[in-house]
């Protein structure tokens, strides 16, 4: 730290640095590395606070650290500096890199939200014709893990380097990964996917109460007192709900429950690991395949496939097979696109941006599917994703 600025405007020379000869002589044996500089005729305002310490950034044109034979425009020592509470140097515009990062996760958040709207659409139009959400899923976990071979096969992206201590660690997860997942698309098959995702943003309500009452963990009462909104507006939209269904209401519920274990898995297991957001989640995928397949087939089964999907194509066309393959295809993108995001930004940005993307979803889906909303009903989603938000901020 230089010192507390006195003034509003201020000027570094060279004699702000050094003293003349005869003083450094009589008084230190350093040789001055800083060339006799001329006085700066004007100064210029700086902006500075006039209260707040000032941290030198960087310093150029040091005289004793060029060669002798390089010349600077002029005679004067640019030092960068900033406050106390700043990140960056004072009047210095913005790094390109620091510019292009957040660009990029511009464009991850902006592709995440609009990929999870087109899924959700897909999805629900897939349910309606087909109902048949084991196999839905097992789709939608299968058309990731081919995209992700064929990715690897031909050098797209970079294989991970994994091993049998790796695919230990994330059995637990895929197995929660694989009940969320499901549980989730038989939800959306029973009621309006706004409602689905009104009820899926009481996750934090689960989380907390996992944490706490099985793993002991505390928090500060801001983040308990966050849930009454996220539970009252939950109830709220439940109640009033004119489309209201159990099996899709507790699909929704499980899925919650699911994701949180997910979650606490992933973050004990996982600690370490250095596999990428997108290869993470492609093995995820190619775990949960092989643990969902056997269950499909055991729950639906190829015969009621085959007899579903004949009265599908009657009464939607062959179009029903393109509704299949992009509901599958915008699945993975959307969760590919969400854990590269994770490499970018902190937990707390992106439990922000999943708050956001589900603002995005129920309104998106309300509009399209012309989902008949009652006014209470707007408010208890109203109340629940706001809840969400005050715990977003609450656990930073």
């Amino acid at each position: 730290m230089i010192s507390t600025v006195k003034q509003s405007a201020f000027t570094i020379n060279g004699c702000d640095f050094i003293r003349s000869k005869s003083q450094s002589l009589a008084s230190s044996r350093h040789i001055s590395v800083f060339p006799p500089l001329p006085a700066m005729k004007s100064r210029r305002s700086s902006g500075v606070s006039i209260s707040k310490p000032v941290f030198v950034s960087s310093v150029e044109s040091f005289g004793g650290l060029k060669r002798s034979n390089e010349k600077t425009d002029s005679g004067l020592v640019k030092c960068k500096a900033y406050e106390a509470d700043r990140a960056e140097p004072i009047e210095g515009p913005e790094s390109k890199t620091e510019v292009a990062r957040k660009l990029k996760i511009g464009v991850y958040f902006a592709t995440w939200w609009f990929l999870n709207v087109i899924f959700n659409i897909y999805n629900k139009k897939v349910l309606n014709a087909f109902p048949f959400p084991w196999l839905t899923s097992t789709l939608s976990l299968a058309a990731g893990s081919l995209i992700m071979l064929i990715s690897w096969a031909l050098r797209i992206a970079e294989a991970p380097k994994t091993d049998l201590e790796f695919w230990k660690t994330l059995l637990p997860v895929a197995v929660a990964h694989t009940i969320g997942h499901v549980a989730a698309t038989v939800s959306m098959s029973k009621v309006a996917v706004s409602f689905t995702h009104i009820i899926k943003s009481g996750e934090p309500a689960f989380s907390v109460l996992v944490s706490r009452f099985l793993l002991g963990e505390s928090f500060p009462t801001a983040v308990y007192l966050s849930l009454i909104p996220i539970i009252g507006g939950c109830g709220l939209s439940a109640l009033t709900e004119l489309n209201f269904n159990w099996i899709g209401f507790s699909g929704a519920m499980i899925s919650n429950v699911a994701f949180v274990f997910r979650n606490i898995f992933s973050k004990k297991g996982m600690k370490g690991k250095s596999v990428s957001g997108m290869n993470y989640y492609a093995c995820l995928s190619m775990l949960s395949l092989l643990i969902l397949t056997p269950f499909a087939i055991a729950v639906e089964g190829p015969q009621m496939w085959a007899l579903g999907f004949e009265k599908a194509v009657s009464q939607i066309g062959p179009q029903i097979v393109w509704w299949m393959a992009a509901q599958s295809v915008f699945y993975h993108l959307y969760n590919q696109v969400s854990y590269m995001s994770l490499d970018e930004i902190s937990p707390l940005t992106f439990s922000i941006g999943n708050t956001m993307k589900r603002i995005s979803v129920i309104v998106s889906s309300i509009i399209i599917f012309r989902t008949p909303v009652q006014p209470v009903n707007a408010l208890g989603a109203a109340i629940a994703i706001l809840g969400t938000f005050l715990y977003s901020q609450a656990k930073q």
